[in-house]
């Protein structure tokens, strides 16, 4: 693959992120934008330095999990804000883990927030913003063709040996990992993981102060989101031009 890309048509405008078309058909473009969404969509700002942030602290994190054996989309950074990714055929299933009570969790099951989990909690859910992302089971993924039994227990496996990885790694550097979502597709025939994992699609609080560096800073209204995300980049030694 040539070391110079050149951009093509947008293929896909997520709520923060776009996807672009390259001139290698195996491989796209991420573009991580300013934009900031909460509630479906239904709320959304721009945050200076938010993309450059969250394509660093990404491509920090996807180079640790490589590393550990996870196959995952990434392929390097282009510029301070888009990253050169395998180009995947995606399932449309999302995998969330969660070590301590927080979010959906407690508003579906009355448990208080901050509860600590004897251990990792594994949830599946459907993406679809129309639906809010419903909660599926194994069930529903294998009826509706949504994945295969294999494609299931590989995703569990993998997620779980994600957190095995990243909740020492934060936890090294004083970060709580509270939950995060992930998502999954096909390249070549081989399961890999094809999403990015930032403050904006996971939980991180500081260990001392339980003090939210993540996207539930936005969500509540509580200020400092682009500052809470740089305390994160920081702390992982992600230096930012």
């Amino acid at each position: 693959m040539s070391t110079s890309i050149k951009k093509g048509a947008e293929l896909y405008r997520g709520k923060a992120k776009t996807v672009y078309h390259c001139d290698d058909p195996t491989r796209l473009i991420l573009h991580f934008r300013n934009d900031t969404s909460a509630f479906d969509g239904a709320r959304i700002e721009q945050l200076s330095r938010k993309g450059e942030v969250n394509n660093r602290i990404n491509a920090f994190v996807m180079e640790k999990l490589s590393a550990a054996g996870v196959p995952t989309h990434f392929d390097r950074l282009l510029s301070a804000d888009e990253s050169l990714v395998k180009r995947l055929d995606m399932l449309p299933v999302e995998c969330v883990v969660r070590n301590i009570a927080a979010g959906s969790l407690c508003k579906r099951l009355g448990v208080e927030e901050g509860l600590e989990l004897e251990a990792p909690l594994f949830e599946f859910f459907l993406k679809n913003d129309e639906l809010h992302d419903p909660m599926i089971n194994d069930y529903h993924i294998r009826l509706f063709g949504w994945g295969t039994q294999q494609q299931i227990d590989e995703m569990q496996a993998l997620t779980f040996t994600v957190n095995g990885v990243l909740k020492p790694m934060f936890a090294e550097i004083g970060i709580l990992l509270v939950d995060y979502k992930l998502e999954f597709g096909v390249y070549d025939g081989e399961l890999v993981l094809g999403d990015e994992f930032t403050p904006d699609g996971c939980r991180l609080w500081d260990a001392e102060t339980r003090e939210k560096l993540d996207k539930d800073r936005f969500r509540r209204d509580l200020g400092g989101v682009v500052e809470a995300y740089e305390e994160v980049a920081r702390r992982l030694g992600v230096l930012l031009d």
